[in-house]
């Protein structure tokens, strides 16, 4: 069975990578030396690798500009360490759980993040997180540096469900900003790995005592981001604020950074001031008639055309009183029309753009109102330059009164208003971007993406992650709690409000836990011989936890395989399919029968427990089935 392999159920380490990475580039400077205890160890000669890079390397006492703090080492380890953990699939609480794209993860975002790491590389465009900002009363992530690695994997990122890993920050902390750093430096950079090349992250920071930790936050990411991908320190206008020694703090900042500016392109929004969130102005009901004026410079389709617009669809029309005149695809002169609630009432498909002809042969350009009475036109965006103070967006108070809203009551202090996260999402997302938030609170940054996609017809998703931080609310005993109802609560809001159009409202919940392999778990490379392994793959019966599903095994192959986790899974008595048979997966007892049954349909990966097989004819049989019948399906067992 030697075409089978044994999957790692751990995340890589990201240390061994890197040596690894070194090796490749500069194999001369890799040599053996004896470490404290005696041992042999590899290790770099930094004076061989001084000489091939042609560069000075300060070593020692020698002066030299730096960003540090006790146990930054410590940290940067603990960012590079693996761990054998396990997201486990919670369908209860889920929202449409076989067809939604979108995820929400509870559990210490840093082991998150790690799990996620393999499968998500460069596949998340946007990142917003709203960490604690450690004013001497909120928490910080209480990471175990004591600890020597081994200790760390025996620990497989246990915490109890009231998320007691959390400690009190306080400003007598002796260790107050070191802390805080070991909270997030390692976070942040795990998290970069995850960001597309054109990716970006908005950071949002208060400034409102004095130990802020606004300007280390800043240090921090221009290490791990690099300074040169600093974008902007942009200044949100709070519209109220609070006494901080001799000024009223009315502001907050969110640091905004990119993966790699020089692929970045510019923000790409309308500026003028009748565009709202790259949608035309709003029409109300009240206000049934208004008129619209299109810029000069505003784009179409064409080039040097002239166009007739054409507004509406079979119960009303509305059209543009003069003729359009177009020049290299630009409006040459700007253009009032008069436009009423007309279609407001109905929900159109996204139609602009497409090139339709009246019965003249003329082309027309069709606009649709969405049912909040937004007009849109899918070449209305234009480049962008934000201006880095937001202040006419929302502010605090909004972010309350939303919650609120939804609950009828206050459960959370402060949460970020949703038009603000929209604002941020606008510059930088298109049609079906990913989004993170591994902060994620009141999931604000979920409620946004909703919203913004029922408007704008887009298919943006979201992973959200947080701790499931205990509460004193009898209805929602973790902030977890709270930020799942909200989600379910904002999602039933918006599809009642657009009816017949389709925006995936649901959500897949995860809770992250020990391995499901029990502690005798091993790797082939640890526990067997290269002749044992010949022999036989299947030596260990019981190493799956018996408190594990199907489903959680299947989750957490999906992770090891590098299968996105919003992946499409069907189920047939015991065997599962992911996105169309690229991964089949039989956890229960296989026959020969049914091993060619999964052969015959050619799936790249098939996976089954090592304890499933039926007999030793199915075992024997195993491989020869597949190299009759599927000889390219990479067979997997755990």
């Amino acid at each position: 069975m030697s075409n089978t392999e044994k999957l790692a159920m751990r995340t890589p380490s990201l240390a061994d990578e890197n040596f690894a990475a070194l090796v490749k580039l500069f194999p001369n400077a890799v040599t053996e030396t004896v470490d404290e205890n005696g041992s042999v160890v590899r290790a770099i000669d930094k004076d061989v690798l001084a000489q091939e890079i042609n560069a000075h390397v300060v070593e020692g006492r020698e002066e030299r500009y730096q960003f540090t703090w006790p146990d930054k080492r410590k940290s940067i380890l603990l960012a590079n360490a693996p761990i054998a953990a396990a997201l486990r699939p919670c369908r209860e609480e889920s929202v449409d759980f076989d067809t939604t794209e979108n995820l929400y993860i509870e559990g210490d975002n840093l082991d998150v993040l790690k799990l996620l790491r393999e499968t998500y590389l460069n596949r998340v465009k946007m990142i917003y997180i709203d960490p604690p900002y450690n004013t001497g009363k909120d928490f910080v992530y209480e990471d175990y540096f004591a600890e020597d690695t081994g200790e760390f994997l025996r620990r497989d990122g246990q915490y109890d469900e009231q998320g007691n890993r959390l400690t009190p920050n306080l400003d007598s902390n002796g260790r107050f900003h070191t802390d805080w750093l070991n909270m997030i430096y390692p976070r942040l950079k795990v998290a970069r790995d995850l960001l597309t090349e054109d990716g970006v992250i908005f950071i949002s920071i208060a400034d409102n005592n004095d130990n802020s930790e606004a300007h280390n936050l800043r240090k921090a990411c221009d290490e791990i981001f690099g300074s040169s991908n600093f974008l902007c320190q942009a200044i949100w206008d709070l519209g109220t604020g609070t006494q901080a020694g001799h000024f009223t703090r009315s502001h907050e900042y969110i640091l905004v950074y990119c993966k790699n500016k020089t692929v970045l392109p510019n923000f790409d929004a309308i500026s003028d001031e009748n565009i709202v969130h790259g949608a035309l102005k709003k029409i109300s009901k009240a206000n049934p008639a208004t008129e619209i004026t299109f810029p000069v410079g505003f784009p179409f389709e064409g080039d040097n055309a002239v166009f007739t617009g054409v507004l509406g669809g079979s119960e009303q029309e509305f059209i543009i009183s003069e003729k359009m005149e177009f020049k290299n695809g630009k409006l040459v002169a700007p253009t009032t029309i008069k436009a009423g609630w007309g279609m407001a009432n109905q929900v159109r498909d996204w139609m602009a753009g497409k090139e339709t002809y009246d019965s003249k042969g003329q082309k027309v350009v069709r606009f649709y109102f969405n049912k909040q009475g937004i007009l849109f036109y899918e070449k209305e965006r234009g480049t962008y330059n934000p201006k880095s103070v937001f202040s006419d967006i929302a502010n605090t108070k909004n972010g309350s009164s939303e919650l609120e809203a939804l609950f009828g009551a206050k459960y959370f202090d402060f949460p970020k208003p949703v038009e603000l996260i929209k604002h941020l999402i606008l510059l930088v997302s298109r049609k079906d971007d990913l989004i993170l938030d591994f902060f994620s609170g009141s999931a604000t940054t979920a409620h946004a993406i909703m919203q913004l996609n029922s408007e704008d017809n887009a298919r943006r998703k979201f992973i959200m992650v947080q701790l499931p931080e205990k509460t004193d609310i009898a209805e929602y005993p973790t902030i977890c709690e709270i930020g799942k109802e909200r989600i379910r609560r904002a999602g039933a809001k918006i599809k009642e409000s657009i009816k017949g159009l389709q925006v995936d409202t649901g959500f897949r919940v995860l809770k992250l836990d020990s391995s499901n392999m029990k502690d005798v778990y091993y790797t082939p490379e640890e526990f067997l011989t290269m002749a044992q392994k010949q022999q036989s793959l299947f030596g260990f019966m019981d190493n799956i936890k018996e408190d594990r599903t199907d489903e959680d095994l299947l989750f957490q192959v999906m992770l090891d395989l590098g299968i996105p986790l919003s992946a499409r899974i069907t189920q047939n008595s015991d065997v599962f399919s992911v996105n169309d048979n690229f991964l089949i997966a039989c956890f229960k007892q296989v026959d020969t029968g049914l091993i060619t049954e999964i052969a015959k349909k050619k799936p790249y990966y098939a996976v089954f427990r090592d304890s499933s097989f039926a007999n030793d004819s199915a075992m024997v049989n195993f491989e020869q089935v597949f190299a009759t019948y599927s000889p390219n399906t990479i067979r997997m067992v755990l």
